[in-house]
């Protein structure tokens, strides 16, 4: 394979699959894998392992990301929604409705593309840190805002994920089994067991999934989430080396869970906290170009897996092809 003419930094991939890659680990799922998947149905029913997107509710999980907000389409100087034709024609019977919606595109259930998280690093060996993201892409080159407002991925765009498909199959290990609601920061020898006690074997090319019991909660809360709930249920521990090694060493293509971050956000940085406040982000964004699913529905696969003795499925996770941007809401659908 072929390397970018650049220094590349520890743990990564960069260059393993070309100098312009902008599809990370998610090069790992191809026609094999995605019969892999196919494999594992046998019942033909599916789950939606989406969220309503108008929840958690409120911005209490993330200040800067708000609800969506519907509106109708202006048609004829009016609101086009309940429309009757026959205000234009009294010989057409037509009622008709057409809406816009406001939406940020990681505020519910969601995918992070490469682009939504990068470092300071050196790609040129120059001795001089730069802003840049997965494969070594310039910060200046991946991302574009303008004097309108208006940004755009040049490079590293969520519409990659969308052409290539997000298809293949999915592996689940049910944490919420073992804490509940308690907050547990999963090490790797607690991951080792789990994946052990549950018999659930993860290969290069799987989607790794985890349930930690955080969907219902928020179910639960019907949009209006206590400030407890940003400390509940298990997360990966981010800050243990032999977890990031795990993710790296087992070739997961992606990882999606019902967690707000996947890892322990918002927490007091350690002394040895190495620069990075999200080290799973950064191992995983950043380095080997793992992408992020966060807020996932997982709750009632887990439970129809757990009742059938089963850890797979078929995983159908497509962002939304909107060229460009950094995060796009996703429906994901499990086929059992």
């Amino acid at each position: 394979m072929t390397r970018p003419p650049i220094k590349r930094p520890d743990h990564s991939t960069w260059g393993d699959w070309g100098p312009d890659d902008q599809l990370g680990r998610l090069n790992l799922i191809g026609p094999e894998q995605v019969l892999k998947g196919v494999k594992e149905v046998r019942e033909g029913k599916t789950f939606c392992l989406s969220l309503p997107l108008d929840l958690p509710g409120g911005t209490l999980i993330s200040p800067v990301r708000h609800p969506p907000k519907m509106k109708p389409v202006i048609r004829n100087g009016t609101e086009y929604y309940n429309y009757c034709w026959c205000q234009v024609n009294p010989d057409l019977k037509e009622v008709a409705a057409d809406d816009s919606v406001t939406l940020y595109t990681q505020y519910s259930t969601q995918w992070d593309s490469l682009a939504h998280r990068g470092a300071l690093f050196d790609p040129e060996g120059s001795g001089e840190e730069v802003p840049c993201y997965y494969n070594g892409v310039r910060a200046e080159a991946a991302l574009g805002l303008d004097g309108d407002g208006h940004v755009k991925a040049h490079r590293l765009g969520v519409e990659h994920m969308a052409v290539h498909g997000v298809q293949g199959r999915g592996v689940l290990v049910d944490f919420h089994r073992i804490y509940g609601n308690k907050r547990h920061k999963v090490g790797y020898d607690d991951l080792m067991r789990a994946l052990d006690d549950q018999k659930v074997v993860v290969e290069p090319g799987d989607i790794f999934c985890f349930w930690t019991g955080l969907d219902r909660l928020i179910l639960d809360m019907k949009g209006e989430p206590e400030p407890w709930i940003k400390h509940a249920c298990a997360v990966l521990d981010g800050r243990d080396e032999r977890l990031l090694e795990w993710i790296e060493t087992s070739g997961v293509a992606a990882i999606g869970s019902d967690s707000i971050a996947v890892e322990a956000a918002g927490e007091p940085l350690p002394d040895d906290h190495g620069g990075h406040a999200l080290p799973l982000h950064d191992r995983c964004l950043f380095r080997l170009g793992v992408h992020l699913g966060e807020l996932w529905h997982l709750a009632d696969l887990a439970v129809w897996l757990s009742e059938h003795d089963r850890s797979r499925f078929l995983l159908t996770a497509p962002p939304l092809r909107l060229p460009g941007a950094v995060g796009s809401p996703v429906t994901p659908i499990a086929t059992v």
